[in-house]
């Protein structure tokens, strides 16, 4: 797959642009500020419908623009075919194909891409909410109709947050919960809920081996790069802190399998929010729930946050875009047409890197 043309209006910095690509390799050379990675994140929110570098939409608008287009044409082995998505500040936005209107979710799984760019450091060095986000891109391109489950629980999540408020203010005041309501929304939540982790879950046991094999040969030859995925409620697999072993070794390969199943998490999380209620009610949030999981990164016995270099981070993540690419690559589920490969995008990615590195990176992507 590869995209041979991409049009912008009112996007970022362009007022209008129309790029012509082809097949291989592309380099966009510029100077600082000239809107080279404005491209590329175009690119990208076809993708997943979001940014690499900002979470809400209103700052992809040009300013003093009403909306902005991205627009682009797919080539695989079959026809192109044409993607557009409209993109309003403060209201819904708009997409279509082959100039057909759809909702935009339905569009996510057309463009197939992996962005690598200096903000990605943040999925060794930042907050566990990077590493889910950096999951949830691939779960979305993946399982494309995972976009609507994972907006629902978005939805569902904020709802129960606030009567979790309510109910604490009401008992607060003399009054009691509204046990009957939060029950509802407990199984809203945990429907939702664990159909996401389950997938999460899947990803991770196929990005396992892939980021160790890449992480070794950026590297070259330093690790092992191990990743587990923590789910917040049930039996997991996970690294080992007190004895300072690494990797879903510790706890056996079976307790992270079965995190990979829908009617299992569910049960779990229902009965975690059951067990937890009295503290959400008290602090008026959301304990349980994918929200809530972590994505581990260890590098030996060590986590890689706060025990990383600045190089070895950089390797790290470097090593999950690649593996992510790997991952969508090799995809075996049927939902991708033919000539479904993604497009691997890296920003400014030498710049970080000493010179073995960039060496051992030209290799692996000269393909």
């Amino acid at each position: 797959m590869y995209l041979s043309d991409l049009a912008l209006t009112d996007f970022r910095s362009y007022e209008r642009a129309i790029v012509a690509l082809e097949p291989g390799v592309t380099v966009l050379v510029g100077e600082n500020g000239q809107g080279k990675t404005n491209l590329i994140e175009a690119v990208g929110y076809l993708s997943t419908l979001s940014s690499h570098r900002v979470s809400g939409d209103a700052a992809l608008v040009r300013q003093g623009a009403t909306a902005a287009v991205v627009q682009s044409r797919v080539v695989r082995s079959s026809a192109p075919t044409t993607v557009e998505v409209e993109i309003y500040s403060g209201r819904a936005n708009r997409a279509r194909i082959n100039r057909g209107l759809v909702r935009p979710p339905e569009i996510v799984g057309t463009v197939r891409s992996v962005l690598f760019a200096p903000e990605d450091l943040e999925l060794v060095s930042g907050d566990p909410a990077a590493r889910r986000s950096f999951l949830d891109g691939i779960m979305v391109q993946l399982r494309p109709r995972m976009v609507a489950v994972k907006s629902e629980y978005d939805r569902a999540a904020r709802q129960r947050a606030a009567l979790l408020k309510s109910a604490g203010a009401a008992r607060r005041g003399g009054g009691a919960a509204d046990a009957a309501a939060l029950d509802v929304w407990d199984a809203q939540l945990a429907k939702l809920g664990a159909r996401i982790t389950a997938a999460r879950a899947e990803i991770v046991s196929r990005l396992r081996p892939c980021v160790d094999e890449f992480y070794a040969k950026v590297s070259g030859g330093r690790g092992p790069a191990e990743i587990v995925y923590r789910a917040s409620v049930g039996r997991h697999g996970g690294r080992a802190e007190a004895s300072g072993a690494g990797g879903a070794s510790d706890f056996g390969e079976g307790l992270q399998e079965e995190l990979h199943d829908v009617e299992l998490n569910e049960i779990r999380l229902i009965s975690a929010m059951a067990e937890r209620r009295e503290e959400e009610i008290r602090r008026g949030v959301n304990l349980v729930g994918p929200h809530r999981d972590e994505l581990e990164l260890a590098l030996g016995t060590l986590p890689a946050r706060g025990y990383a270099s600045h190089g070895e981070s950089w390797s790290y993540a470097l090593a999950l875009k690649l593996a992510s690419w790997r991952v969508l690559r090799g995809d075996e589920s049927g939902e991708w047409t033919e000539g479904g490969e993604p497009v691997l995008i890296l920003d400014d990615v030498f710049a970080e890197l000493d010179a073995r590195r960039r060496d051992r990176l030209a290799r692996i992507v000269e393909e």
